[in-house]
């Protein structure tokens, strides 16, 4: 069957970004040195008896594909990846084959997958003690066990991702989409991650929010506080003024569109801004919570010099090293923590799985989705998806989806 492919040496990783800087991004999808290639791979067998098979129907095209394409990720996860690999972890499909320890499914049931491949998924007893606490998306084996390395399906060489049509996943987390229509479940991945991150920074209804990225994740994020009916007000920064009009429509208060940042915040917070000898400003006052969707050198500086003392930061994004001036961590007493996938968590007094939370928030229609998947690719012509989420503005693009019907 055909799939898109990722593979990546450190001698081509030097090559590739010396020729990309000098010739241009095609480097890496169009040309003997390109990451990312549409090839031919066996259908997937089920690694053991408590796995499923699915029959891919969408798979999403995330940003983090995006940066892995481009060699934008730091080395320091090389060691939790392996390649070959097939890209792709926002997927649904229809379950066709059923290990016999599997429970609570049947075939041809629509399904979504929490991608993430922790000890259980590795065949690793004890559990580590993230998994122990049902969050296998921070596992600390993830290099370890009967399959090879890898965090998540889409980034393992044993266990293919969505960009294929065929795909296995551990059948303890799966779960059904009916009454969902398959287009919105597709966002039930990302969405996931909007929810897990305003659940361990919930905000409270005095709380000026704001959040840095209008994408699909921080869309998303947005969409999260409103559907769980937390009534703070929430501001994004967004320089598409395509994407932050998306934000105000499902419940952002603010927009910062190509404006001063700085003065910005102190009109809609109260903020006093100070000037140093040299560098930006810097606010006493300003934001209480911070969603930081970009996570690089510039937007985290930014983050903690308009971040409210005791205020907490949550750095969603994911991005190579950064430089950071740390004055305003002890200057304000901010909390910085990282957030990364979903899992087991207490909502409304009951432990519910962040994926089960997201789709009856779908379910329900707390949330609006009906807009954002905006471009249809089929998977032979992921070059031109992969030009459309370079300039996702120009494209008015927000969530791009490869469809295998």
């Amino acid at each position: 069957m055909k799939a898109l492919q990722f593979n990546v040496s450190a001698p081509r990783w030097l090559m590739a970004k010396m020729l990309g800087a000098l010739m241009g991004r095609w480097v890496y999808y169009s040309s003997p040195l390109a990451t990312i290639k549409y090839v031919d791979i066996p259908e997937p067998g089920l690694p053991s008896e408590k796995w499923v098979k699915v029959k891919t129907i969408y798979c999403g095209f995330c940003g983090s594909d995006l940066n892995l394409i481009f060699l934008h990720d730091s080395p320091t996860a090389s060691p939790f990846t392996s390649f070959p690999c097939i890209i792709g972890h926002e997927f649904i499909g229809e379950i066709v084959e059923i290990g016999k320890e599997v429970r609570g499914v049947k075939k041809g049931d629509i399904v979504t997958v929490n991608p993430a491949l922790g000890c259980a998924a590795r065949n690793i007893s004890p559990p580590c003690p993230s998994c122990s606490i049902g969050m296998p998306g921070n596992c600390e084996n993830f290099a370890e066990g009967d399959i090879p390395p890898g965090m998540f399906i889409g980034i393992c060489s044993g266990v293919n991702g969505g960009f294929a049509p065929s795909v296995v996943a551990p059948g303890n987390q799966v779960f059904k989409v009916s009454d969902v229509s398959n287009e919105w479940s597709v966002l039930t991945e990302p969405l996931s991650v909007g929810v897990q991150a305003v659940l361990n920074n919930m905000p409270e209804k005095s709380d000026k929010v704001l959040v840095i990225g209008g994408g699909v994740i921080g869309n998303m994020i947005v969409q999260a506080i409103r559907a769980l009916d937390i009534r703070c007000s929430v501001t994004v920064i967004e320089p598409s003024p395509f994407h932050a009009e998306l934000t105000g429509q499902v419940g952002a208060d603010n927009l910062i569109v190509n404006e001063n940042v700085f003065e910005r915040t102190s009109e809609i917070t109260g903020a006093r801004i100070y000037k140093p000898m040299i560098g930006t400003e810097i606010l006493m006052g300003g934001f209480n919570r911070i969603f930081d969707t970009v996570g690089n050198s510039s937007t985290l500086n930014m983050s903690m010099k308009i971040l409210a003392a005791r205020g907490t930061l949550s750095v969603v994004g994911i991005s190579g090293d950064v430089k950071l001036d740390i004055t305003p961590l002890w200057l304000k007493l901010q909390k910085v923590q990282g957030v990364y996938a979903y899992g087991l968590t207490t909502f409304k007094g009951k432990k519910r799985e962040v994926f089960d939370i997201s789709l009856e928030l779908m379910k329900k229609k707390k949330v609006k989705l009906d807009n954002l998947v905006t471009h249809m690719f089929r998977l032979e012509d992921y070059k031109e998806m992969i030009k459309v989420n370079m300039n996702k503005g120009k494209h008015k693009a927000v969530k791009t989806v490869v469809s295998f019907i």
